[in-house]
């Protein structure tokens, strides 16, 4: 059976030092893909864009600087964990995200209550919606490219 958690938290989407959009964002995940979670983001003027990324890399990148790929995520201030920094990266472009570490926690809490961090494996229809979900992906991928 297919459960989901979703929020909308509303971001900072900062363009630069003097210029910044506060976006809705929708914060989703599914035990379909118990790994990811899902953030959905409303920029001005643009289509919605999704990405998905490592439910972990969230939990983790609250409390400390986290990524070394296309998502980073850190604590906007070091010594205070009241805002985190979501940096999106697709070769030389970047986008970097402002949010409030409180409602992300809260999202997070619930998806801990839907699978437990580290029983993501226990499901018992992960193989078969891993394959469907890596073959939408590639479906995705073609009709883009």
């Amino acid at each position: 059976m297919r459960e989901s958690v979703q929020a909308e938290v509303m971001m900072n989407f900062l363009v630069s030092d003097e210029l910044s959009f506060r976006i809705p964002v929708e914060l989703r995940y599914e035990t379909s893909d118990p790994f990811a979670v899902r953030l959905t983001f409303h920029l001005p003027g643009d289509a919605p864009v999704t990405w998905a990324f490592g439910r972990e890399l969230l939990i983790d990148g609250v409390g400390r600087p986290c990524g070394d790929g296309d998502v980073r995520v850190s604590p906007a201030d070091p010594d205070m964990l009241g805002e985190v920094l979501i940096r999106l990266q697709v070769g030389h472009d970047q986008a970097l995200f402002r949010s409030g570490a409180a409602p992300l926690v809260a999202f997070l809490d619930r998806t801990d209550k839907l699978v437990p961090l580290g029983q993501e494996g226990a499901l018992a229809d992960f193989d078969a919606h891993l394959e469907e979900a890596l073959d939408r992906i590639l479906a995705e991928e073609q009709s883009a490219g």
